[in-house]
């Protein structure tokens, strides 16, 4: 089945994204189709999660300006081998998953909406066309799979340290995989892996920010934008490309040193550590205290019997309250 063109409701979305109203008739001629054209085309964007509003005698809005991701401004800021900007996807893993043997480490995909956007344990990842960041990064890991233990904290703790340099505060980390603000969840990071044991590891890794996502229902946890932690971020485009290069540092540090150095770096941001928690293992609960992480990228939970380091796995952590 041959790919949508999808174009037109590109070139659609890019004028609107001024934030001011376009008459059907005017779309039609800036565009060269028929104003039924348009409407269909504003009832895709629609279901990509665009809120475009139409009002008797004036034409189509959106709400606010939307700030949309541009090839030219990410080739200028990107320090990456390569990199696709493919504004509507299935999943950004996905597109360099199935390219894999062809890609060197750094080479990175950015999305503007995914429709089939994942997030661990086979969840989907919700993801509304332009009002978040949908990015992922392929990196080949020579000391294999089993050294790939700690990289989701890794790249947790570059993007807290690389959101907090521009301007957000109170950006936190959660084990294993989590960016927080004020207990709620403001960004995901997925790594996937394929490789050969006692080969190299390939590794995909996948992050999604929420930057200023409307209010939904589709999401089934606390959630927090990115534009509630300062009121001076910058655009996408730099956004994005800071952490991408902030992540592709920590990697070629991580490779060098393993997690030396990051578990002090974790620490600075841990959400967690020295509260009550409980972790939740397939049917089991356990509460403790969270101590932080050890070298190896293990959550350290305190309990009656002593400190226990979890690894991995089945194991999500909440607030025990």
């Amino acid at each position: 089945m041959p790919a949508l063109d999808n174009s037109p409701r590109l070139a659609l979305i890019k004028i609107l994204s001024d934030g001011q109203f376009h008459s059907g008739e005017v779309l039609g001629q800036e565009l060269g189709m028929s104003r039924a054209a348009i409407s269909k085309h504003i009832k895709v964007l629609q279901q990509w999660g665009v809120d475009v509003f139409r009002v008797q005698g004036k034409g189509y809005c959106l709400p606010a300006p939307l700030d949309l991701l541009d090839e030219a401004s990410l080739q200028s800021k990107l320090n990456v081998p390569t990199f696709s900007l493919v504004p509507v996807i299935d999943s950004t893993n996905q597109y360099l998953l199935d390219r894999v043997g062809q890609l060197t480490s750094g080479t990175s995909c950015l999305a503007e909406y995914q429709q089939a956007g994942r997030g661990r344990r086979g969840r989907v990842w919700f993801s509304p066309y332009g009002a978040n960041l949908y990015l992922s990064m392929y990196w080949r890991l020579d000391a294999g799979m089993a050294a790939a233990m700690g990289l989701s904290l890794v790249v947790g703790v570059s993007m807290a340290e690389t959101l907090n340099k521009l301007g957000a505060e109170g950006v936190k980390v959660k084990w294993p995989n989590d960016l927080y603000w004020q207990d709620k969840k403001l960004a995901g990071i997925l790594v996937e892996m394929t490789g050969q044991a006692g080969d190299a590891a390939h590794l995909v890794i996948g992050m999604g920010l929420n930057v200023s996502m409307p209010e939904t229902d589709s999401v089934d946890q606390q959630w927090a934008n990115l534009k509630d932690t300062s009121s001076a971020l910058p655009d996408k485009n730099t956004l994005a490309a800071a952490l991408i290069n902030g992540v592709i540092d920590a990697l070629k540090e991580y490779e060098v040193s393993g997690m030396n150095g990051f578990v002090e770096r974790w620490d600075k941001f841990d959400n967690f550590k020295g509260r009550a928690v409980k972790l939740i293992l397939g049917e089991r609960e356990v509460k403790g205290i969270a101590r932080g992480i050890n070298e190896q990228g293990a959550l350290m939970l305190e309990t009656e019997a002593g400190i226990t380091p979890y690894l991995g796995g089945e194991i999500s952590l909440r607030a025990d309250v």
